[in-house]
């Protein structure tokens, strides 16, 4: 049994990237000429000032996160201090990912971006939850 894990790795930051890409290339068209306005930085943790605005000691509490202005709140005089951005964090989501068993890698990815594009959009966590039932 060693052996067939033998040479195996985790999934780098690129193939979390390419696992996201087709996320997107996936989307409704509706949906996905508001994903492409967004930018995705993928790394392995929340950076320590994320978390400290979070209110977060645990980086593993957190898979994603939206980062900018909701398209519900943009307003067109106002001035951009950075893009909008849908963070994933590589090593939450592979934890969760182990600790579930029950979905594959990308579809969990999928489910993380799914839900940040959401808040880009001005949906509410109770919005979300009406519609992705994800915990059942």
């Amino acid at each position: 049994m060693a052996r067939k894990w033998a040479g195996r790795h985790a999934p780098s930051l690129e193939e979390f990237e390419t696992l996201a890409e087709a996320a997107i290339a996936a989307l409704p068209p509706e949906f996905a000429d508001h994903a492409r306005s967004v930018a995705l930085q993928i790394v392995d943790f929340p950076p320590d000032d994320i978390l400290a605005e979070m209110e977060m000691d645990d980086p593993f509490e957190l898979t994603g996160l939206y980062s900018g202005v909701p398209l519900t709140e943009k307003s067109l005089f106002d001035q951009p201090m950075e893009p909008d951005t849908i963070w994933l964090f590589r090593r939450p989501i592979l934890d969760e990912w182990i600790a579930r068993g029950d979905v594959s890698l990308g579809e969990l990815i999928t489910h993380v971006y799914v839900h940040e594009l959401a808040h880009h959009l001005g949906w509410s966590d109770a919005d979300i939850a009406v519609v992705d039932r994800w915990w059942e």
